[in-house]
């Protein structure tokens, strides 16, 4: 009887280590992070899902993907759903799962989680085809660069930065 007590615990206890976290059917393994970063992460994401369920936009959900994939690629946690607010209301009006309106909306993802992936990569710098865009630039310069033509672009990402931050 033990013995099949030992065989059962083992699939929870390889789970239900403090270092992973099961996201839209994705185990994401991150050693580095310590539990204050834990606690920290899910509280941002936290704002960002109210932000999204309370607008009843299709992006509610995705928060701790948009903080990890902005920390993985160093940009602040509010930038990825501010853009998805501002380019499609939050993922309601997303042209073939881009809801950051990336490449005009020509280019297609196949899920909300490839995109946000993706997009955060570029807007990191972490991708070769746009890292003389975006590598080393500060939030101003990068938004700047993602829509040059609207004169009130950053300005308006920057309020719907402060919006999620201050939970409106």
């Amino acid at each position: 009887m033990q013995f099949a007590n030992g065989f059962l615990m083992i699939p929870f206890m390889a789970l239900g280590t403090p270092f992973t976290m099961i996201t839209d059917e994705k185990v994401i393994v991150n050693e580095v992070i310590n539990s204050s970063q834990v606690v920290l992460f899910e509280e941002r994401a936290r704002k960002i899902d109210a932000y999204f369920l309370k607008r009843k936009m299709p992006l509610a959900g995705y928060g701790i993907k948009m903080v990890h994939e902005s920390n993985d690629n160093g940009l602040d946690w509010r930038l990825l759903p501010a853009i998805a607010i501002r380019e499609s209301t939050g993922g309601k009006f997303a042209c073939h799962n881009n809801p950051f309106g990336w490449g005009s909306c020509s280019i297609k993802f196949k899920n909300f989680d490839e995109a946000i992936k993706t997009v955060a990569a570029h807007l990191g710098g972490n991708k070769t085809s746009t890292t003389q865009y975006y590598k080393n630039k500060t939030t101003i310069e990068k938004l700047s660069r993602y829509n040059s033509v609207i004169p009130s672009y950053t300005k308006e990402i920057f309020e719907f930065m402060q919006l999620i931050e201050n939970n409106r």
